[in-house]
């Protein structure tokens, strides 16, 4: 299996739109966030008829005897609320003037070392996150504190289940829910920002197998598209990864990918943009005013980073960045 390829395109769904050009919290683009694979509080989601989902379901295929064994990653962000307070110079109450969504990524492991107890016994871990606050002092270049930073994150309780059901002597039907348990206080009046603290952001599934294969939902050999037909996935979508040909790995993501997925070897850092041109995006972060800069530097940290790895880029990566050719084929036949 190929780990690192895997984390690669793994990291990318993970932080897909986590924040968009110009990568400025005061953005119109980055006001409404969090817009895919979020699994929100079950209440929250009951009182929304279901159109704000509470939980995921991945289905499919593993070819193989009765002792292939399921690893699988349940990977998401938690929503962190963080308030800048700067205090002023009188002694009157500190005036708030920023509040921001940062996240942290976490996950879950579930191991079933063999498929026909699996079988007999589906597995489940419980997701608990506890609130926490954490307050963060800001001095200037004398020493001095001049604000606060205070980061808050609320509690967070899901669950997730493995089984599998045998189709025939070496295949099986692999079946993976994620759920939000946890509730709001009021789900008939709690906004989706509020909603969003509670939730699983950018939620998605790396799953592995040892001692068998996984079979392609997209490129199903016809033999056994009866079964794949069967398989009925919400909210997510399992795609082959890793390098070509290699079938112990799948990525259930809530964006939409083909088998196989890259990124691309010119790339030098995720723009939070699956959809983005590397060199249209750098030339226009270098055009921001000092102002934009300062906010986009300040405002986040992954921004910062995207701010001054971008800055640092060398001339040679940019032309690289411009275009590559990555196959021809000849047109002689169609010309004839």
């Amino acid at each position: 299996m190929s780990v690192k390829l895997i984390e690669e395109i793994a990291n990318a769904v993970l932080y897909e739109g986590y924040m968009l050009y110009p990568y400025r919290p005061s953005s119109v683009k980055n006001r409404q966030r969090w817009n895919f694979g979020v699994v929100y509080p079950r209440n929250y989601s009951e009182t929304q008829r279901g159109t704000d989902p509470w939980f995921t379901r991945t289905e499919c295929l593993v070819k193989g005897g009765s002792q292939p064994g399921i690893t699988v990653k349940v990977r998401f962000l938690q929503a962190i609320s963080r308030t800048t307070r700067r205090a002023q110079s009188s002694q009157t109450a500190e005036q708030q003037f920023q509040v921001w969504q940062e996240a942290a990524g976490r996950d879950v492991i579930v191991e079933a070392p063999c498929l026909y107890e699996l079988m007999n016994a589906p597995v489940s871990r419980v997701i608990e996150l506890p609130p926490s606050e954490s307050t963060e002092s800001v001095c200037d270049a004398d020493g001095r504190i001049i604000g606060q930073i205070m980061r808050t994150q609320e509690s967070i309780v899901g669950r997730v289940a493995l089984s599998a059901s045998g189709i025939s002597h070496d295949l099986y039907k692999i079946t993976l829910e994620v759920a939000n348990e946890g509730g709001v206080s009021d789900p008939g009046k709690c906004s989706r920002d509020c909603a969003l603290m509670r939730s699983l952001l950018s939620a998605h599934s790396i799953l592995s197998v040892e001692g068998g294969e996984f079979v392609s939902l997209l490129d199903t050999p016809e033999e056994l598209k009866e079964f794949a037909a069967q398989c009925k996935n919400v909210g997510t979508w399992p795609v082959l990864v890793g390098e070509e040909n290699q079938r112990d790995a799948m990525l259930s993501s809530p964006i939409i990918l083909y088998d196989y997925p890259q990124i691309a070897p010119e790339s030098t850092g995720d723009l939070f943009d699956g959809t983005e041109i590397d060199e249209i995006l750098a030339l226009r972060i270098l055009t921001l005013t000092e102002d934009e800069k300062h906010e986009m530097r300040h405002g986040d940290e992954r921004a910062r980073q995207i701010l001054e790895r971008t800055e640092a880029l060398p001339e040679e990566q940019f032309l690289k960045l411009h275009g590559v050719l990555r196959g021809m084929r000849s047109t002689s036949e169609d010309q004839q």
